[in-house]
């Protein structure tokens, strides 16, 4: 399945993907779960899976405000320095353990919607990347069980405000500002992408490809990520992870190559989806 969060006069909702075309599965559910997290938290995927199977659509994908894909997970993790590209382009040393960084909740946007430029940087950098998203929670998750506690993945724009992100080796200031994270524009379902080993990921600005990786390429594979986080904190239904980014970011090019107001950027990962934002200055 392909799971969309949206709003529709005025109500947030979920649903299916049918290609242009929505099952509005959170009017068929009701109260029983409302929102996406709701759902995974009760673990009821497959009772979502066989109500798309016999609903008809009812929605036009063009007549609804996409949110983003889980509105309000309870952490948000990102992983920096995952790909050998990137660390090679910011001249840093190999690790051993996973570079973990947290993102806030109010720093999502929607596919479609505004990325925001903030105002007191120039330095706005792009970094497309792989979100998975947890259904079944836990702690102390081993590697040979760690898939099974993945619901969905989804693409991410984990936007960075270079200049903040530097000014001490804490990296949270340049990641957490409003309206820097694009998440969308659906979560599609790990039985959808049955080898994400051969998929790959491509950032692209005003039509250029800027970034392009295999996802066999990550340094510290999923299982891995998601054995180290589990290690300090439980994980739960719905949270987020974000796993890096490959070489290519803006800051390191020759010359710099940053976002601005009107551009279009593009995250697509294959058999996952494309996100789509234009770059907003804030206001």
């Amino acid at each position: 399945m392909k799971l969309v969060t949206f709003e529709v006069g005025g109500q947030a909702s979920y649903g299916c993907l049918a290609a242009d075309k929505i099952i509005d599965l959170g009017r068929y559910f009701g109260s029983r779960f409302a929102d996406l997290r709701a759902v995974l938290e009760a673990g009821a995927l497959p009772e979502l899976a066989q109500a798309a199977a016999t609903l008809a659509p009812s929605l036009a994908l063009a007549d609804v405000t996409l949110l983003p894909v889980v509105t309000n997970p309870q952490k948000i993790f990102c992983v920096g320095l995952n790909y050998k590209t990137h660390v090679l382009e910011t001249k840093r040393a190999d690790s051993d353990y996973p570079s973990i960084f947290t993102r806030f909740a109010d720093t999502l946007v929607a596919h479609d919607a505004p990325l925001v430029k903030p105002t007191i940087s120039e330095r706005f950098d792009y970094e497309g990347e792989l979100a998975i998203v947890i259904g079944q929670g836990g702690r102390n998750i081993t590697q040979a069980d760690a898939l099974k506690h993945i619901a969905g993945y989804a693409c991410f724009n984990d936007g960075s405000v270079r200049d903040l992100q530097r000014h001490t080796h804490q990296w949270t200031p340049g990641k957490n500002f409003p309206g820097t994270g694009a998440f969308g524009p659906c979560l599609t379902t790990v039985d959808e992408v049955p080898d994400l080993g051969a998929q790959t990921i491509t950032t692209r600005l005003n039509g250029q490809v800027m970034q392009h990786a295999s996802m066999s390429d990550l340094i510290f594979t999923l299982p891995v990520i998601i054995e180290y986080i589990s290690s300090f904190t439980p994980l739960m239904p719905g949270d987020v992870i974000v796993t890096g980014t490959p070489g290519g970011v803006g800051d390191k090019r020759e010359p710099p190559v940053y976002m601005k107001n009107g551009d279009l950027v593009e995250v697509e990962i294959t058999g996952v989806g494309l996100l789509r934002n234009t770059v907003k200055n804030e206001i």
